[in-house]
């Protein structure tokens, strides 16, 4: 052998030697929980469970299909069927996102805490859920807090503990509470519009003389005879007629000399401090609405709701 090649030889020896005694860092309690979470194959979330745990999960023929290892090893996958994207972080305050950009839907895992002491770490974790890239309020934010245990240099998932964080002296907090109360008081309210504006078009069909009313009570009525009039048309119930429905009040305007061929109607939140949106519409039938909970603004300034 010619000594050049005799000396690449030895060098390349020599490296491999060094490489081999240079070993990975070990697996932190952080990383074996991202790896339980993405587990592509049942035995890579089996490792990270206790014995005990482990054992029961086994327990039957099929263990590939017992429902916790469906929903664990489909978790990615089910994440990017429906378009979302998901990201890990191994440091930092962000355990993992999930975004779903079609549906302007962002979701993080924030670490709270992470407490390593020895062999066992507490990993505390709160969810943030966005829409539009704004937070997305929650009656109550849970905590998630998870210890793990290291047993023969492996992080194992030793206990979970759920939380509910209810911060009650957190005005903001108490305004999403109060948002999240009444989910639907803004969809009742377009709704409840858009019966107004039917029941318009048949008043002013019904009675032609007068047109479109400026009085919602001429718009119900059920109930106080057995034919509509011009008084008690019988269109709306009793309860929109009063002009007092959920968290809003509606009103007509614009059509008091008859026959009214115009009008106007708004909806407008009955707590100024509310957040909730003001609605408002005309003769046209096109809604809109305004952040600002004053029925002129919106009737002048309205945004097209979509």
């Amino acid at each position: 052998m010619r000594p050049i090649n005799l000396f690449l030889l030895l060098v390349a020896a020599g490296w491999a030697v060094a490489a081999a005694q240079v070993q990975a860092p070990p697996q932190t309690a952080r990383q074996a929980l991202i790896e339980m979470l993405l587990a592509k194959s049942p035995g890579a979330f089996q490792k990270h469970l206790p014995e005990a745990a482990r054992k029961l999960l086994l327990q039957g023929d099929d263990t590939s299909s017992t429902p916790i290892l469906r929903e664990v090893t489909s978790f990615r996958s089910g994440i990017v069927n429906s378009g979302g994207q998901l990201e890990t972080f191994d440091s930092g305050s962000v355990l993992l996102t999930i975004d779903e950009k079609e549906a302007q839907r962002k979701m993080e895992v924030i670490v709270e805490r992470d407490d390593l002491a020895g062999d066992d770490d507490e990993i505390e974790l709160s969810v943030h859920p966005y829409v539009n890239g704004k937070p997305e309020p929650l009656p109550v934010r849970p905590r998630i807090i998870l210890s793990m245990k290291q047993e023969k240099e492996i992080w194992k998932l030793n206990e979970v503990t759920v939380a509910m964080h209810v911060p009650l002296s957190d005005p903001d907090f108490l305004k999403d509470v109060q948002r999240t109360q009444n989910p639907g008081s803004e969809s009742s309210a377009v709704a409840s519009l858009r019966t107004i504006m039917t029941a318009e078009i048949a008043y002013s069909s019904a009675f032609p003389e007068r047109g479109f009313t400026c009085n919602l009570s001429e718009l119900g009525g059920s109930g106080l005879q057995e034919e509509p009039t011009h008084e008690h048309a019988m269109l709306i119930d009793d309860a929109l007629a009063s002009g007092k429905r959920g968290g809003y009040s509606f009103s007509i305007s614009g059509c008091d000399v008859a026959p009214a061929i115009k009008f106007s109607v708004t909806a407008v939140p009955k707590e100024p401090d509310s957040e909730l949106r003001t609605f408002c519409s005309d003769e046209s039938a096109v809604l809109r609405y305004s952040a600002v909970g004053k029925a002129a603004t919106c009737l002048s300034e309205g945004v097209l709701l979509e």
